[in-house]
C-alpha cells in the first residue's frame, strides 16, 4: 500500500512540475511577443541619437576645416543682360565632400565600438505608474555596414524673382541594436545644410548636379 502511495504522489509531483514548467514557457511567451515592439521602438530611439551626434560631430569637423562656401560648389552664370543661364557644378569639391565624410564617419563608427544604455522594465509596460521603475534591461548599439553620403541640389523660391539654392549632403547610416531578447538593425537617414545662397533674377528650368546627385 505504502510503494503504491509513494508511485501515486511521485506522479503527482511529476504532473506539478511539468504544469508548472508548461506554464512559465507560455508566460516567458507572451511576456515575450508584448514586449518585443517596444524594446524594438526604444532601441531604435536611441540608435538613431547616436547615429545623428556621431555624424553631426563629422559634419561640424568637415566644415571647420575646409570652411566651403556656396562658390565652391556652383558656379552660377549669367548672359550680357545679366540674367542666369545656368549653374555649373564645380564637380571637385562635390566628390572630396562626398568621400571625406564618408571615410569620417566609417573611421568614427570603429572607434566608438558598443554604445549601451538601460531602460527599466517599467518602462516597457506602456504603464504610467510603472514608468522609469523595475529591474533595467541593458541595450548594446553595435554600429556596422557602411556609410553612405550624397549631395542633394534644391531650387525653392525666396521671395519675388528671387531663388534659394540649397545644398545639402543625405547621409545614410546602418547601426545593429541586440538586447536580451531581440537583435535587429535599423537604417537611418539624415540631412545637413552644407551651403546656400539666394540668386537674384528669374533662373531657368535647370537641374544642377544632375548625374551627380539624386
Amino acid at each position: 500500500m505504502r510503494t503504491k502511495r509513494r508511485k501515486k504522489n511521485t506522479k503527482r509531483s511529476v504532473i506539478c512540475v511539468c504544469m508548472l514548467i508548461f506554464a512559465v514557457i507560455m508566460l516567458s511567451v507572451r511576456l515575450n511577443a508584448s514586449l518585443k515592439p517596444v524594446i524594438r521602438q526604444q532601441a531604435c530611439h536611441f540608435a538613431e541619437k547616436e547615429a545623428s551626434e556621431l555624424i553631426e560631430s563629422c559634419v561640424s569637423e568637415f566644415l571647420d576645416r575646409n570652411k566651403y562656401c556656396y562658390s565652391d560648389y556652383a558656379a552660377v552664370l549669367y548672359n550680357d543682360r545679366k540674367q542666369v543661364t545656368s549653374i555649373e557644378t564645380i564637380s571637385y569639391a562635390v566628390n572630396k565632400t562626398q568621400s571625406e565624410l564618408t571615410l569620417a564617419i566609417n573611421s568614427k563608427l570603429r572607434q566608438i565600438g558598443c554604445k549601451s544604455t538601460e531602460i527599466p522594465l517599467g518602462s516597457l509596460t506602456k504603464t504610467f505608474l510603472l514608468n522609469g521603475k523595475g529591474p533595467k534591461i541593458h541595450i548594446k548599439i553595435t554600429p556596422v555596414g557602411c556609410t553612405t553620403v550624397r549631395l542633394k541640389s534644391e531650387l525653392v523660391s525666396a521671395g519675388i524673382n528671387q531663388t534659394k539654392h540649397r545644398i545639402t549632403a543625405v547621409i545614410g547610416i546602418n547601426m545593429s541594436s541586440s538586447t536580451p531578447l531581440i537583435s535587429f538593425s535599423t537604417a537611418s537617414e539624415f540631412e545637413f545644410l552644407i551651403a546656400e545662397s539666394v540668386i537674384i533674377g528669374e533662373v531657368p528650368d535647370i537641374v544642377p548636379y544632375n548625374g551627380i546627385m539624386r
